[in-house]
């Protein structure tokens, strides 16, 4: 089917009490892999391009790959522009066909956070794109933003936030951090629920990469209504190949690594999807 927005299944997952899964994807090999993911559990699905991939491959080309292979699925796909770094490359993203764009002020301090959301939500909405901002400081790095200590989200800012920019979803700071964890992550679940309470659209789940299934899961339970994973994406993608490799050095067919990947990354996607509880719920 054509790409679809992701505030129906937004909507419908905070409704049912379970999450989207957000996969990040670099290729086409791993727009190929979350897809069939999703097709083999029927999930509503997202795909994200950070700015660094998009500097890498172009919006228009991961545009072109995921709408191509949408237009072949029976599920939900939405193509969402992850951590969008700037009010012009949002507008691009829409522009090249993106069904979603996120756009990232939480390296502001809250006044700009808001005018710049709300600056995007003003043009995103006029073209009938849901926008996820960030509130609060997600640990770790995403591309060149980086955070040196989380700063977890006032609640009542995030009712605020919310309110004053029109934003259709939020990614809050409860603790979770970009990239793996050089320890055991100390996550304050018990502020999904009140920020929950206070807010009206659904919430965020960023840094899910490292986080045990049951932290995902009681995340979910508590009101995040998607849930990001990159990192760990990556690294199934590549050590696939490396024991490809190693296995049969003689391999040099670049196919054969990029079946490798994409069965490594499905597999990924399935557990991942089934911890969020989409699955199903085409």
């Amino acid at each position: 089917m054509p790409l679809v927005t992701s505030e129906k299944m937004l909507t419908d997952a905070r409704e049912g009490g379970y999450a989207v899964g957000a996969f990040n994807v670099e290729n086409m090999e791993m727009v190929k892999a979350v897809i069939a993911a999703a097709e083999e559990v029927k999930a509503p699905v997202m795909l994200q391009t950070t700015p660094s991939t998009v500097k890498y491959g172009t919006l228009e080309t991961y545009f072109a790959m995921v709408s191509a292979e949408a237009k072949k699925a029976s599920v939900p796909v939405c193509l969402h522009l992850d951590h969008g770094s700037s009010f012009e490359l949002a507008v691009q993203a829409i522009k090249a066909g993106y069904t979603s764009v996120m756009i990232d002020g939480s390296h502001e301090d809250f006044e700009h956070n808001v005018e710049l959301t709300k600056k995007v939500v003003d043009v995103a909405k006029a073209c009938g794109i849901p926008v996820e901002a960030e509130l609060g400081k997600v640990g770790g790095k995403e591309d060149d933003l980086e955070a040196e200590e989380d700063g977890n989200t006032d609640p009542q800012e995030a009712k605020e936030f919310v309110d004053r920019t029109g934003v259709s979803s939020l990614a809050i700071a409860i603790g979770t951090a970009h990239g793996f964890y050089a320890g055991t992550p100390v996550l304050d679940k018990e502020r999904v629920s009140e920020v929950k309470e206070l807010v009206s659209v659904p919430l965020v789940l960023h840094g899910a990469s490292g986080l045990s299934d049951e932290d995902v899961k009681e995340c979910v339970r508590r009101g995040m209504c998607k849930v990001n994973f990159a990192t760990e994406l990556r690294v199934a993608y590549t050590e696939a190949g490396k024991k490809l490799l190693q296995e049969k050095p003689e391999t040099f067919d670049p196919k054969k690594l990029g079946i490798a990947g994409m069965e490594a990354v499905k597999e990924l996607v399935k557990e991942r999807m089934c911890v969020c509880g989409c699955n199903g719920k085409a």
